[in-house]
């Protein structure tokens, strides 16, 4: 009897852990039923991938390529297939007709993944990642579940700001790795500010030889203690920003680009002075902060420029999107200015804010006549904002709420929540820029304020987190400030609000720290050595 009591006793303890260990993953599904006898399946590198429509060979070299990286091997690809030990992927329409909906079956046969479009057998292909042993083997145990999944949210993003500081191409690729990991969907490239232009433009390539680069950098917090007189910058080429794009969309990222106007254009006017109110000298920003020095509203040749910008960039992303920033441009040069005073009067516009959304809506225009829509910081909503523009509410929830009671779509993405150059720890243990941004205030943000009706909520697609790198100077310290921040983003992004339960999240997160072992990124450990706020 004690021998039989012992063995039940050892049964359902292990049954207790293979569900809990089955229900690590990240973003929660909507639903997921765990085999109730605990069985499990084996990939290996006799395992196949069967391709059911060509859409989908990206995803499977997706698959391929983190086994090889992470386990040693990799599977055949095979357009049919027959009997066990199988990875089907195919595109069906699933019961959650959601884009990026999906539903994943581990059964004795192998693996099914169902997409109700290629997006979704991606994101059925992510929650199979997360099933697999977080120690690098050549025989993956796979336990026996169903899976159905949607995300509750169609704009899913993360920015990263190269202009403070410069990233090679290959670890762009590598963020938007991190991107397609957890489900998310949008990149927002942060490419031209004060301190630096980042996109190669054809017909001015002063912004290339000039723009791209600073001379010396500010040490310390701003305003700084000194500076460093190391030469810094760069600048991705055309050629480059097509390979990253392509590389993104193998991923079901989209790319949004930003070129700031008419604000944080030092750079710019550092290789161009007479697009200046001033005519300078102007040079490179050497330190962060706002600067006083924009582009001059009342100047003809601005616009010309700024076309000339387009007209190149536009053909490079594919987005329906491109962001023009919009914010923190001071008017104290506008104010002074004969030409943007006189714009100011020949248009009968009210003060210098109504002249910034006459900026705004002008480049707007030719935007959409390149088949774009403009995004914008919710600065564009000063001095009136269009029917078509996009609002990126950032200073806090206000500029949302406001552009969504006035129908205009809005992407939430609040200081107060989602700014991950925010330090996570009391005192702060590395330089940022200052603020207190810790998991679990991340994990607590709802998209959809409470202000909205059901029908003005709507006008919400969804959110994102901006990481700018004014203090953030390498690969490693990117990598430090976004995880584990990323990953309980990625659940407010995706999952219904009423499964969201912080609690859950923590239990799951353990296992996730061993995935991050896995792709060996340097994630602040805070939250796993027991920190409280």
């Amino acid at each position: 009897m004690k021998n039989s009591s012992f063995f039940l006793f050892s049964f359902l303890f292990l049954i207790t852990q293979i569900a809990f260990s089955q229900s690590h993953i990240i973003p929660k599904p909507s639903e997921i039923t765990v085999s109730p006898d605990g069985k499990q399946i084996v990939i290996s590198s006799k395992t196949k991938i069967v391709i059911k429509n060509k859409s989908l060979t990206s995803t499977a070299e997706f698959l391929n390529g983190y086994l090889r990286e992470v386990y040693g091997f990799e599977l055949t690809t095979t357009p049919v297939g027959n009997g066990k030990n199988l990875i089907v992927l195919d595109i069906q329409k699933t019961d959650n007709t959601v884009s990026g909906g999906y539903a994943l079956s581990v059964h004795q046969n192998g693996v099914s993944i169902k997409g109700n479009d290629a997006a979704g057998v991606f994101y059925g292909m992510q929650s199979l990642l997360q099933l697999l042993p977080t120690q690098k083997s050549s025989s993956l145990s796979v336990p026996m579940v169903e899976i159905k999944d949607a995300p509750r949210f169609s704009y899913r993003g993360m920015m990263l700001d190269v202009s403070r500081h410069f990233f090679s191409v290959a670890y762009v690729k590598r963020f938007i790795d991190f991107i397609a990991l957890h489900k998310m969907n949008v990149f927002h490239w942060h490419l031209t500010d004060d301190q630096g232009w980042r996109v190669e433009v054809k017909k001015h390539p002063k912004l290339m030889s000039i723009s791209a680069f600073r001379d010396s950098t500010i040490v310390g917090h701003h305003p700084g203690k000194g500076k460093d007189g190391v030469r810094h910058g760069g600048y991705y080429t055309q050629e480059e920003i097509k390979e990253v794009v392509k590389y993104a969309a193998d991923r079901f990222v989209e790319v949004i680009p930003e070129i700031e106007m008419p604000g944080h254009s030092e750079a710019t006017l550092a290789a161009f002075p007479n697009l200046g109110c001033t005519g300078g000298p102007y040079i490179v920003a050497q330190n962060f902060g706002v600067h006083k020095e924009v582009l001059c509203a009342g100047n003809d040749d601005v616009f010309a420029f700024l076309q000339d910008v387009i007209d190149e960039i536009a053909p490079l992303f594919p987005s329906k999107y491109i962001h023009v920033g919009g914010d923190e441009c001071p008017k104290d040069r506008w104010k002074t200015c004969a030409k943007c005073q006189k714009r100011i009067k020949d248009l009968n516009l009210k003060d210098e804010h109504e002249l910034q959304s006459y900026f705004i809506q002008r480049m707007e225009k030719y935007i959409n006549s390149k088949g774009k829509k403009l995004i914008g910081w919710d600065e564009i909503l000063e001095g009136g904002l269009s029917k078509t523009a996009i609002v990126m509410s950032w200073r806090g929830e206000k500029g949302g709420i406001e552009a969504a009671k006035q129908k205009n779509t809005v992407i939430m993405t609040p200081t107060t929540y989602v700014y991950f150059d925010y330090g996570q720890v009391k005192p702060e243990d590395s330089l940022v820029i200052g603020g207190f941004l810790p998991l679990e205030k991340v994990y607590g943000y709802e998209p959809i304020p409470k202000e909205l009706t059901a029908d003005e909520a709507q006008y919400v697609l969804g959110g994102q987190a901006n990481l700018w790198t004014e203090y953030v100077a390498y690969p490693s310290k990117v990598e430090y400030m976004l995880f584990p921040r990323m990953t309980a983003l990625s659940e407010v992004l995706w999952s219904k609000k009423e499964q969201r339960n912080y609690d859950d999240f923590q239990k799951r997160l353990l296992t996730q720290f061993q995935r991050y072992d896995l792709w060996k990124v340097n994630y602040h450990k805070a939250w796993l050595n027991g920190y409280k706020k």
